[in-house]
């Protein structure tokens, strides 16, 4: 066998026919043919709204013969909240300060300026808003050298992560990976953008050389699975809002 091969991971079949959400223990649950969906490590998976807990549901009712789990991302959040947020809400904090700390939307280009427009256009509001409503202030680098933010921007950042309930701590963590910028990720957490709005700003300059290059195939295979994850995030951040 050659080194590095790895032999492929069997994905598991498919074994309930109907899903349904129920109320239980304060919260409302996924249940597949009645019983209730179990976490990774046995716990019941239990939503703190309908609404997340129809999207989670939805998720498993859209499964063919094979289950598809790493791409079950609402399901894989709502494990983490239940599962790993409790008693590492620090360090999730600290990792969207992290990504405030070398936010995608604090580097501009310094060339074309075709380019630097784009980005003043689009992204320009974006800081502007972040400054305005969250408070929080970033300096714009131009070019890729690292630009340290403010400490006390990025000790803001790590409050506003742990003021949030365990759900939406992991969704902001979620989002400001996704996009590489915790201001997007915010942004869409508190509905100031959507996911589809802030996926195309974290895709700008991506988006900008292929307009004049052309589309890569696999490019925008990967972009389309990243557009998706936008719009279940902003799904997901919807269904905590209060009703």
């Amino acid at each position: 066998m050659a080194r590095g091969y790895r032999e492929p991971i069997e994905k598991p079949r498919r074994f309930y026919k109907t899903v349904e959400v129920a109320e239980q223990d304060g919260g409302f649950a996924v249940r597949l043919d009645g019983r209730p969906v179990r976490t990774p490590k046995g716990g019941r998976l239990v939503l703190p709204t309908r609404a997340l807990a129809d999207q989670v549901a939805e998720e498993w009712a859209g499964q063919g013969e094979l289950l598809e789990l790493p791409l079950m991302h609402a399901t894989r959040l709502a494990n983490t909240a239940i599962e790993a947020a409790p008693s590492a809400r620090s360090g999730t904090a600290e990792v969207v300060a992290g990504y405030a700390a070398s936010d995608l939307l604090c580097y501009w280009a310094e060339a074309p300026q075709a380019l630097v427009e784009r980005q003043q256009h689009h992204w320009g509001p974006v800081l502007a808003w972040i400054e305005a409503e969250a408070k929080l202030s970033f300096i714009r680098a131009a070019g890729i050298v690292h630009q340290p933010q403010p400490q006390a921007t990025l000790q803001q950042v790590r409050a506003l992560a742990l003021a949030l309930d365990d759900f939406s701590l992991v969704g902001l963590a979620f989002g400001a990976a996704l996009f590489g910028s915790a201001i997007l990720a915010i942004a869409l957490q508190r509905g100031w953008l959507t996911g589809e709005q802030a996926f195309q700003l974290s895709h700008l300059d991506e988006s900008w050389q292929a307009e004049r290059w052309g589309h890569d195939e696999e490019a925008a295979e990967r972009a389309q699975r990243l557009a998706d994850e936008a719009r279940m995030l902003e799904r997901w951040f919807r269904a905590l809002r209060p009703s």
